[in-house]
């Protein structure tokens, strides 16, 4: 599987403020032979904290977690797409200029 490289680049200081959102992704078992999660941390520079976990070898729709991404703007919008593009469920708790630190 190739990973995707698109990095969102940008300027402006609000993309490169530390920031946090939490979402919940749903990761099919078609992708439990995949490091998903894993590299968020390493290709996107992001912090994840998996703060709620539905695994079982016998869920027919694989797996899901509820995780809190912190890092940049710009990162945290990176590592979406690249879950975006995995063709992931996807659902928002709440944005990142909700939940600024």
């Amino acid at each position: 599987m190739t990973i995707p490289s698109k990095r969102v680049k940008s300027t402006t200081q609000r993309d490169n403020r530390h920031t946090q959102t939490r979402i919940r992704v749903c990761i099919p078992k078609n992708l439990h032979g995949e490091p998903v999660i894993s590299r968020l941390v390493s290709h996107y520079e992001v912090t994840v904290n998996i703060t709620a976990a539905r695994l079982s070898a016998n869920l027919p729709s694989g797996g899901c977690f509820e995780l809190e991404l912190r890092g940049t703007a710009s990162n945290i919008e990176s590592a979406l797409i690249y879950l975006d593009e995995l063709n992931l469920e996807i659902w928002h708790f709440s944005t990142s200029e909700e939940d600024g630190w």
